[in-house]
């Protein structure tokens, strides 16, 4: 969800904002407006919708010049999308700008308190409030010395003695950031410009990501590396309750709640090239196509043959310790739900550890009962996701080990969970998962494999799945292959209003996946089952007009799957069939095949889910609809 860029330098700002803010696009936004200091005001250019078609013109029309600036992508939360609704926001005296993600939850209040003393607000936004509250503090320190505390942390070089009256001004906007923070309850990553500091920049988080990069004399600021992976690799991860206070060679960080902060300098792992489309229509296709590598990244080093198990190097527990989990509970929202689900079947049935699957948001807000040697496991691609760090954090609270698989070094749930893993899946742009979804169902059978080992799963069992494992990536291209198939079954259904998908056993939380991703991409209603589901009550709603994609493999389950899709068939719905390859049953009653290839039946969700991804893909294509910036929807959700 929303997006921020900042920049302070010896460069024109104005570039390289309006750069950051089209990387950031695929996170999900409604408008997008930058801040540029000047030598006695705040030039402010912002605008409802696209980036190109809105802000981009208006700083052609409107040029601003300027070395430190800020810009933002907004997602609706309070107020409508509209121009003054927009980021970055003002203070009342129009001299502090801020750029904010999350949400203030006690805006209100101190929305309410502040117009009692006089303030005057022209949007509906927390955020203003916000800049209003900073303002207000600022406001209270004019005719008191300001300075950063002792204590704080320094990067950079010092500066010299020169003006006195811009440094006591950069003290003093540090020093109200921090006393109207105080005061705040909610989320929020944010940056903060005024033009009595001209040389500085203040930064923040709490529960929304804030990250920092270090360049030669000039630094930036980002809630996503994305942003700013062309200017530099060295980066900064803000904690919460850090405020960062930023100048051209040096940045001092100081945290609310200890006065005290640690720098850690980090590089990041991947490039420019990887965070661009290249040759490819959409970043969603690309990272499809991506997919027998990045299955390959998530295995590469981690297959043990000699010990018939995979291994990790990140988990931080003993084989003891992994053998005395009585109890996992994976805690998910979205994609990675299904993800869990799958994962549930795979720890349960090679393992033989209890798992119950919880979506992030509930297990947060209910007293689940947690035996003594539960452990929690939470997914994330992202790793900022907040419901899924409150799920953590929660765990954490009530005294148990907190693992996570993330695919974003770095990121907030990999440093504060007690171990995990990292899909190394590369950047994914999409809003729609894809690469990150298949390499989550991998590290999951890998995890199992291990988990299992230290169990009573036999090596042979094993060793049969760590070399199907190994032959995933050959098998994924094998269904790439089938892309011309799939775009013209898509061509043919893309004008269907509704679809159901079905499955049974492990390929059930695919049909949910499956469901999900014509959703998102498409706006096509669709509804994901237990194909032993539907004759509970949703059949009512087959008809000829009606498409049903049956996942319906060579496995355990395909007797009764067969059973279950007659029964569509008896009521003339039209089937669409993801079977195995040389299944000539199958080819007598569907009415469209798409052919998989033979695997073990714990491994088919990783094979299933790639045509569903093209299906979903290529429908959404041929209806018109923006593929890696569907409506309403953010990549990363910062909110709870």
């Amino acid at each position: 969800m929303c997006g921020i860029i900042g920049y302070i330098g010896k460069k024109a700002a104005s570039p390289i904002l309006l750069e950051g803010l089209r990387r950031l696009e695929y996170r999900g936004y409604d408008s997008a407006g930058v801040a540029i200091a000047q030598p006695q005001s705040l030039e402010i250019r912002k605008r409802k919708g696209k980036i190109d078609e809105g802000l981009a013109r208006l700083l052609q029309t409107s040029p601003v010049q300027g070395q430190l600036g800020i810009g933002h992508t907004r997602w609706a939360t309070h107020g409508v999308p509209s121009d003054k609704n927009s980021h970055p926001q003002l203070d009342g005296t129009g001299r502090i700008a801020v750029v904010h993600n999350g949400v203030i939850e006690n805006y209100d209040f101190l929305k309410q308190r502040l117009i009692r003393n006089g303030h005057v607000f022209t949007s509906d936004t927390d955020t203003e409030v916000l800049a209003h509250l900073i303002g207000d503090a600022y406001a209270k320190l004019t005719e008191q010395p300001a300075t950063l505390p002792k204590s704080a942390a320094r990067h950079g070089k010092s500066r010299s003695q020169t003006a006195n009256a811009n440094d006591d001004n950069q003290g003093r906007l540090t020093q109200a950031v921090c006393n109207a923070l105080r005061e705040v309850i909610g989320t929020y990553g944010l940056a903060v410009i005024c033009v009595d500091a001209p040389d500085t920049m203040v930064c923040a988080r709490r529960g929304s990501p804030i990250i920092i990069g270090i360049g030669d004399g000039e630094h930036f600021v980002t809630s996503d590396a994305n942003a700013i992976v062309a200017h530099t690799k060295k980066v900064v991860y803000l904690n919460d309750y850090d405020v960062a206070t930023i100048r051209p060679g040096q940045f001092d960080m100081q945290n609310l709640g200890t006065d005290t902060a640690n720098v850690q300098i980090s590089n990041l792992e991947f490039s420019q090239e990887d965070a661009q489309r290249g040759r490819h229509a959409h970043f969603m296709l690309k990272e499809i196509l991506e997919q027998p590598q990045t299955v390959q990244n998530a295995l590469r080093g981690r297959l043990d043959f000699e010990a018939a198990t995979a291994k990790f190097g990140g988990l931080n527990m003993s084989a003891a310790e992994l053998r005395g989990i009585d109890r996992l509970i994976i805690a998910a929202s979205g994609t990675s739900w299904h993800a869990a689900l799958v994962g549930e079947y795979l720890i349960e049935e090679l393992a033989q550890i209890p798992v119950e699957v919880e979506f992030a948001h509930e297990f947060c807000y209910r007293n689940c009962p947690l035996e003594k040697n539960t452990v929690l496991l939470v997914l994330s691609q992202s790793g900022e996701t907040a419901d899924t760090l409150a799920a953590l954090r929660e765990a954490k609270r009530r005294g148990h080990r907190a693992l996570a698989i993330v695919n974003v070094v770095g990121s907030t749930i990999a440093r504060e969970s007690d171990g995990g893993i990292y899909m190394h899946a590369g950047p994914e742009i999409g809003v729609a998962s894809t690469k990150a979804f298949v390499s989550t169902l991998t590290v999951l059978a890998m995890l199992a494999i291990h988990l299992g080992r230290l169990r009573n799963l036999p090596a042979k069992r094993a060793l049969e799945i760590l070399h199907a494992l190994q032959a995933i990536p050959g098998q994924i291209q094998e269904l790439l292959s089938q892309g011309r198939h799939i775009k013209q079954l898509a061509a043919h259904y893309a004008h269907a209003k509704d679809f159901f998908f079905l499955g049974r056993g492990y390929t059930f939380p695919i049909a949910l996946e499956g469901a999900l991703k014509l959703k998102e991409i498409s706006y096509i209603h669709a509804e994901g089952y237990s194909a032993a589901e539907m004759k509970h009550g949703p059949i009512a709603l087959i008809d000829e007009q009606t498409p049903t994609v049956f996942l319906v493999p060579q496995d355990s389950m395909y007797d009764k799957t067969m059973a279950n899709l007659a029964m569509i068939r008896a009521r003339k719905g039209p089937i669409i069939a993801l079977a195995t390859k040389g299944d000539k049953a199958i080819k007598k009653v569907a009415d469209h095949v798409i052919e998989l290839p033979p695997a073990l039946e714990c491994l088919y969700p990783l094979l299933a889910t790639v045509p569903l991804q093209l299906f979903a893909y290529h429908i959404a294509v041929n209806r018109g609809c923006d593929v890696d910036k569907p409506r309403n929807l953010a990549k990363s959700v910062t909110v709870q």
